[in-house]
């Protein structure tokens, strides 16, 4: 229930905003609303105010603004039939066409944008000062190209980086276009490793592997009555050791739980200056009722930031994701990464949304964010039946200076829709076979 609220939420706040801004572009170029919804054709149920019916509809892929005069994803060209009205728009001047045309993407970029403002005025940024690796994951991405603990990071590409975040950055976003060089002191010695293009995997997948120096793994949360608890954690305990192995991550908690199922643990753990431990089952879903987080407690600088110092950030922040994701794209349609694993549907956006929300609110805006991003994006791609789709027949009518005839703005239309439900059809899919 849980996520399934999460996906609606999170959805639903994201097509409200995209399609309010193809409303509010409609309203102030005096075009008549027929009906704004939540949800493509056919109606579920909802209110009609004014000249405008208010609802939501069954297929829950996106949303529409049915604007009068306009060939859309109701197929609706009764109104076609007659000569154009004032307030229809075909009336209308191209420019103000393409405007509302183009007004739900610019309002998810504004959100966006708005919410890493929020983000960064409220909490501003902690940089981690460190460069050293702690821990490398075994079988990891990164333990396969020579990465080790102990090395310290000092180029990457012959550039400097002097933080963690930076590093992770360099890592997840350059090595979707390119190879990465990567320079390492070891023993006092330099050492240079390379980061193919496109190996580095997604980090809600697989992590690349790598872990900072001063890093140690604490308990969030504790359930009642769970195998944690009867062994005497709390949460702000520090994890050290599970069956003598030190803990550097949460993924290596997560994979000697889930290879001992069932199977008595041995567990240390820190509270204060006090060290305990004990012994602990897991249970046959290789858990023990913890939520956990990596705690750095490293060298850091806590950046605080005005209003005004805000905007910039977030508007860095906007565009680092833009070219990411732009990049992925890119990549997919080159056939150069795979596009199975990098397309997800309802049921990923409702596990991310759901495991971000875990984290926090913070890290639930930042999601929305990143997905309000990806929405502006694919709707403008020139498909028909998205925005995208609409602003490419405007644009072939500017250059002809004639209306496209509406016969085959429909059967484009038709098409174009027929299209976008077998790539929904595709995507929960391949969410259900990745689940």
């Amino acid at each position: 229930m849980e996520t399934i609220l999460y996906f609606f939420l999170t959805l639903g706040v994201l097509v409200f905003v995209h399609e309010l801004g193809h409303f509010l572009a409609a309203k102030l170029c005096n075009m008549r609303v027929d009906r704004f919804s939540i949800g493509f054709p056919p109606r579920a149920f909802g209110k009609v105010i004014g000249e405008t019916d208010y609802c939501v509809s069954w297929i829950p892929i996106g949303g529409y603004v049915k604007i009068a005069g306009m060939v859309d994803e109701s197929f609706d060209t009764e109104q076609l039939n007659e000569a154009p009205k004032p307030w229809e728009f075909r009336s209308k001047p191209i420019w103000q066409r393409m405007f509302v045309i183009s007004a739900g993407v610019i309002m998810n970029i504004l959100l966006a944008i708005a919410i890493f403002w929020g983000i960064n005025y409220a909490n501003g940024r902690t940089v981690r000062e460190i460069t050293e690796i702690g821990y490398v994951e075994q079988g990891s991405p990164a333990e396969g190209l020579g990465f080790k603990p102990g090395d310290q990071i000092l180029l990457m590409n012959e550039t400097y980086v002097s933080n963690w975040d930076e590093i992770l950055t360099i890592i997840y976003l350059e090595s979707m276009s390119q190879d990465i060089s990567v320079t390492s002191l070891r023993d006092s010695k330099e050492v240079t490793l390379v980061i193919r293009r496109g190996t580095v995997p997604e980090p809600a997948d697989t992590a690349f592997g790598l872990t900072p120096a001063h890093t140690a793994v604490r308990i969030e949360q504790v359930e009642p009555g769970k195998p944690a608890e009867t062994l005497g954690l709390k949460p702000g305990d520090l994890l050290l050791s599970v069956e003598g192995i030190p803990i550097k991550s949460n993924r290596q908690v997560i994979s000697l739980m889930g290879s001992h199922r069932n199977i008595p643990l041995s567990a240390e753990w820190q509270r204060g200056s006090e060290v305990f431990s004990g012994t602990v089952e897991p249970n046959e879903e290789g858990k023990i009722g913890i939520s956990i987080a990596e705690h750095y407690s490293g060298p850091q600088t806590v950046l605080s930031y005005s209003i005004f110092e805000a905007l910039p950030i977030a508007l860095q922040q906007f565009g680092s994701v833009t070219r990411g994701f732009v990049t992925q794209v890119w990549l997919m349609i080159a056939g150069e990464s795979s596009f199975t694993k990098n397309v997800g549907g309802p049921i990923k956006i409702a596990q991310m949304a759901t495991q971000s929300a875990e984290l926090g609110m913070t890290a639930y805006l930042a999601f929305m964010a990143i997905l309000s991003i990806s929405l502006a994006i694919l709707n403008m791609l020139p498909i028909p039946a998205l925005d995208g789709g609409h602003f490419l027949f405007l644009v072939i009518e500017g250059v002809i200076r004639r209306e496209i005839p509406v016969k085959i703005k429909l059967y484009v239309q038709q098409a174009g829709f027929a299209l976008l439900l077998a790539f929904m059809a595709f995507v929960i899919y391949n969410d259900i076979s990745n689940f």
